[in-house]
């Protein structure tokens, strides 16, 4: 009993619940004493961390827990609890840190982040599912779903990522994919080509089976490339959504990622859990232009590792401006115009990441005509300015556009000026 009081207080002091509410995270989404490592005794370390001293938001503070699990002499993050981590910025796939990266782990349902992205790749949100038996009679986390109710995807995607929906999952497998199996195939193939060659999928809620695997590079490899996707990170970082389907009197949806409340910037993404897991996360913030996606397999504490994770990563990254948004990239001469020069300019900006100890080397290309052919309207996208890493792949890119209209020469004017270029 007297172990149980000890522990009790310790996970009070991990998150101060009292503030939560102040700014609106879900009392429901704080740290359960059930979560609490069986056989361990919490030892607080000295430093609270506020949002003065690290990424948290104001009104959140965090006591960190002593690590009882041995790490290696050199790992630069000794109280992270996670089997596995890693922290990537996403623009690049620069590694920050990183713990047994690619060693073979059960993702739990940070599966349903490669479940939405298949989704997202291969169908339309509005799309209409109708749900069948496998999503009725699905195990573990629910969204309640009856056989026979008709659901857009889109809404479907939400409920699976914010509270874990295993028959939302379900049900988006049998509706893009024909059965599960086939659409697990599918995200394995499309995750293989995404880079994430450790990872094998037999399901889509992330339930477990021996075959079902990934690492923790994979899953930020794969969130990495989530970010690309329209509507990914809209549906990852939402808090909260409400829809007529839902089975209870507030028709609403909250999300149990922690993270969206505590972590300043926080994006996204995924919780998991299963007993062969452990307890999963992986998590994303974006800060001044910079984008860090955090992952933590197997963790004792995931809302204190990742904030370690993201503080960590922050600490070692920071962005410039390359492209300014609206800034004169050329003159550009105009064929068969009323005028014969335009100016034109960026339709955005590009923000990169510069990292601690490193040449940082990006190479800007212009992919620009010689020259424009009237007639033109103002705002026409005529080429792009790329980003490109110094392994060849393209970090980033910006439209550019044309500035003003130009109308084309009368055909009079055109020869008339045939004839004076003649004699000339």
């Amino acid at each position: 009993m007297k172990k149980f009081f000890a522990v009790a207080v310790s996970i009070t002091l991990i998150i101060l619940g009292a503030k939560a509410g102040a700014v609106g995270m879900p009392a429901s989404e704080l740290m359960r004493l059930d979560e609490v490592p069986k056989g361990e005794v919490a030892r607080p370390m000295q430093q609270t961390l506020t949002s003065e001293n690290s990424g948290l938001n104001p009104g959140y503070s965090v006591t960190p827990i002593q690590n009882t699990r041995p790490v290696a002499p050199d790992d630069a993050l000794p109280n992270v609890t996670a089997t596995a981590a890693i922290v990537i910025e996403a623009s690049t796939g620069h590694v920050l840190y990183e713990r047994n990266a690619d060693q073979r782990m059960f993702p739990a349902s940070t599966t349903k982040m490669m479940t939405l992205i298949t989704a997202l790749e291969g169908n339309k949100l509005d799309e209409i599912v109708t749900v069948g038996k496998g999503a009725y009679n699905a195990e573990g986390s629910t969204l309640w779903l009856d056989v026979g109710e008709k659901i857009p995807l889109g809404e479907l995607l939400y409920g699976m990522m914010l509270i874990s929906g295993n028959d939302g999952a379900i049900a988006i497998a049998e509706h893009c994919g024909g059965t599960v199996a086939d659409f697990a195939a599918r995200m394995t193939q499309r995750a293989q080509e995404l880079g994430a060659t450790g990872t094998n999928f037999t399901n889509a809620n992330g339930l477990p089976d021996p075959n079902h695997y990934t690492t923790a590079r994979d899953l930020s490899t794969l969130a990495k490339h989530g970010f690309t996707i329209p509507h990914f990170e809209e549906i990852c970082s939402a808090k909260e959504v409400s829809f007529p389907w839902i089975h209870d009197n507030t028709k609403l949806l909250r999300n149990e990622n922690q993270m969206l409340w505590l972590y300043r910037g926080a994006n996204g993404i995924k919780t998991g859990y299963t007993d062969a897991a452990g307890r999963c996360l992986v998590t994303a913030a974006k800060q001044n232009g910079v984008q860090l996606i955090a992952v933590v397999l197997d963790s004792l504490y995931i809302w204190n590792d990742s904030i370690f994770l993201l503080d960590y990563g922050f600490g070692r990254v920071s962005s410039q401006s390359l492209i300014k948004s609206g800034e004169v990239v050329k003159t550009l001469p105009i064929i068969k115009g009323r005028r014969k020069s335009m100016q034109v300019k960026t339709a955005g900006e590009i923000i990169m990441p510069v990292f601690e100890g490193d040449a940082n080397a990006y190479e800007i290309v212009y992919d620009l005509p010689a020259e424009l052919t009237a007639p033109v309207k103002s705002g026409e996208t005529i080429g792009k300015i790329r980003v490109v890493l110094p392994d060849g792949r393209e970090a980033a890119s910006v439209d550019v556009v044309t500035t003003v209209d130009v109308e084309q020469k009368s055909f009079f004017r055109l020869i008339w000026d045939k004839i004076k270029s003649f004699f000339a």
